[in-house]
Formats: structure tokens, sequence, C-alpha cells
């Protein structure tokens, strides 16, 4: 194995347990908040929670990857993660699960837009749309194994698959620490870093005003549209048919194994050969569909069959647009990736909390809502993102 594949390989490892930590909590969740009488609005904020500190943190640790490089930051983020995964084994009381939640998000924002930095340091233009597809299937495998792992394990205790994949986040930290180089070369190394989180949001909105704003606004929209069906899906199988966690995480494994291979196989290709905008058109509208028609099953096979399909269509638009901001931005990749990563996580703030709220009205707005938001940024990328004549400098992006 060559060294790319080698660190590729640490690389999709790190964040497939990180994303098991998440998909551990896909079925366990709801009967956590439960456990402690709490309401669904809770559980409605403490899914929002871990994307709000994402939001906070994820431009602050992209930036320092920029001035200490991506090694250490890499490793922060695997051994925090660790940390908030044991103290949801150990919570006793909710304002523990909250606590949990927000180091969670902590230390993701540490690790997402790093890795993909990492990946923007390692690989050629051509190859860029490829190695965010490693890293998508990363997570799309995080997410296969998390549900499938919090069923069965929180059947007996819903403490259990928290220590498991704490202990699988300790171990990527300290392979990182023995065997991943360093990607980002010393010479572009060692500028200040000033931790202010005013300045964070107004970079945001300098980011919105740039050259790369476009790409900030359409990293929202999609997971602001996304999360109307991924915040509530538990929910919603609950209500629409009586399903619990072991039903739920059936589910959930086979969205992430569809998204997973999706990303493993075709992103790269796809990418390559049509380019990342047209990449991106043909998933929205996909997804435009995709969301209707999961309103249409009736049982749990055809619920995994219209998922299944919502997963196909979905899977390779995060990381082409991913990679699109990283070709556009060339330089100070961690800054705009982690701006990016802002952006992404803003949608996934806010789209929980409408989500939530559209699903006490009726059960199918939020995924009426999804198909909705989908088929405008559709017209968004259509009318607004056009092929550059030359690459957009990233000293523009803030």
């Amino acid at each position: 194995m060559n060294s790319q594949r080698r660190n590729l390989a640490l690389l999709y490892f790190t964040l497939t347990v990180i994303l098991l930590g998440l998909g551990v909590l896909i079925p366990l969740e709801a009967f956590l908040v439960d456990k402690f009488g709490a309401s669904g609005q809770a559980l409605g904020a403490l899914i929002s929670l871990h994307a709000l500190f994402q939001l906070l943190f994820s431009p602050i640790w992209g930036s320092v990857s920029d001035s200490v490089g991506r090694k250490p930051i890499l490793m922060v983020g695997a051994i925090g993660n660790a940390l908030s995964l044991v103290m949801f084994g150990l919570s006793n009381q909710l304002w523990m699960l909250f606590i949990a939640r927000s180091l969670g998000g902590i230390f993701a924002a540490a690790t997402m837009p790093t890795a993909l930095a990492y990946i923007g340091d390692s690989t050629s233009r051509e190859d860029r749309g490829g190695g965010m597809g490693v890293i998508g299937a990363a997570m799309g495998t995080g997410m296969v194994l998390g549900p499938g792992i919090g069923g069965w394990l929180g059947a007996n205790s819903l403490s259990l698959p928290f220590f498991v994949a704490g202990g699988l986040s300790l171990l990527a930290g300290l392979l990182i620490f023995l065997i991943l180089p360093e990607s980002l070369p010393a010479e572009q190394r060692g500028r200040t870093v000033k931790i202010d989180l005013s300045f964070r949001f107004r970079g945001m909105w300098q980011g919105v005003k740039g050259p790369l704003g476009l790409f900030f606004l359409l990293s929202f929209l999609v997971s602001f549209g996304l999360s109307n069906m991924e915040g509530v899906f538990g929910l919603f199988a609950l209500e629409r048919f009586g399903f619990g966690p072991s039903r739920v995480g059936m589910v959930m494994v086979v969205i992430g194994t569809v998204v997973a291979s999706v990303q493993m196989l075709l992103t790269g290709p796809a990418t390559k050969r049509w380019g990342e905008r047209t990449v991106i058109k043909a998933t929205l509208l996909g997804l435009t569909v995709t969301f209707l028609l999961i309103l249409t099953a009736f049982d749990l096979i055809t619920l995994m069959i219209t998922t299944g399909l919502f997963a196909f269509t979905n899977a390779m638009l995060r990381p082409s647009i991913s990679s699109l901001v990283s070709k556009e931005a060339r330089a100070d990749q961690g800054l705009a990736l982690g701006l990016n990563s802002s952006f992404m996580s803003l949608g996934r703030f806010v789209g929980p909390l409408l989500a939530g709220f559209l699903f006490d009205i009726r059960v199918t707005l939020p995924y009426l809502a999804g198909s909705l938001i989908m088929f405008l940024g559709f017209i968004f990328v259509q009318t607004r993102l056009k092929e550059p004549k030359e690459p957009i400098l990233s000293k523009n992006i803030s």
C-alpha cells in the first residue's frame, strides 16, 4: 500500500469511528431522553446542539489546522470524541446528555474540516473528488455500523454502545499519533490564530459576500433540507409504522450501506466524467423526488426501498460540494472548508428545529418541505453557479 492510500485508509477509519458515535445515537436518543422523562422538544434541542457547536468551532479548528498542521488537530478531535462518548455512557441526568452532545459537536468540528483539508493537501485537483468520496464513504460506513451497534447492544444496555464507540475513537487517536504523517508543509504553517467567535460569525458573513459565498449558501441550503428527513426520522417511523429502535436501526443500516457504497465506488468517477456541478444538479433533482417517495412507504420493506433510493441520490451530494469548495479555494483550504462545514452545521442546527415544529403539525410536512428545498437548491445551482473562467483565489473568501 503506497503512502497516500495508507493515509486515506487511516482517515477513513478515523472518520468512520467519529460517525459511528453519531450513528449509535440514532436508534437510542429518543429512548435516552424518555429515560429522564423529557419531551420531544428536548429531543429536537439535543439533535440541534451537536450542529450548533460544530457551527461555532469548525472555522476555528480549520484555521488552527492551517497554523499548526492537520495531524495535531485530527488527534485532538479523535480523543475528544472518545471523551464525549464515554460521558454519554455515564450520563444519569438529562443535563449530562446535553454536555456530552456539546463536547461531541466541538470535537467533531476538529475532525471533519481538518480531514477534508488533509485530502486537499494530499491529492491533485483531478483526484480531489475521489478523495472526498473516500471521506464520504467513511461517513456512510460509520452510519451503517453505528445504528447496528446501537440497536444491538442497546437492547441490553443503553450505555454499552457508547463505551464501545469511545474505545474505537481512542484507538483512532493513537493510530493518528503513530502512523499518520503531516500533510501541510512546514513553510505553510506558523501563522497566528485569533480565537474569536464573533470574528468567526463575521467571517461567515464576509464569506457569503465573497466569491465563495454561493457555495457556502448552497451548503447551508442542502444541509437544511436534508435535516428535515434526518432530524425526525425516528419519530416518523414510530408514528407512521410503530417501529422501535431495532427497526429504525435496520433502516439506517440500509441508508448507510447505500451511501458508503455509492460514495466509495461512484463519486470519484462521476465527478471526473461530468464535473461537480453536473453531479450536484442531478442529485438535487433526485432528492426532490425521493423525499416524496418516502411518504408512499407502507411497511418496513417499502420504507427500506424508498429510503435506499433517497440515500442513493444523496450519497454524492455533500462530497461533491466539498470538492468544489476545495478546488475553488486552492490555498487556505482549512479555513475555506471550515467555513463550508460551518454553513452545513447551521443547516443541521436550524433544520431539526423546523422539522420538529412541522412534524407536530403534520407527520408528512418535514418531507414535503425537504422536497421543496431540494428543488429550490436545483434552481439555485442552475441559475447561479456557472463554470468559472479561472479558479477563485481563497484570499478573497473572508
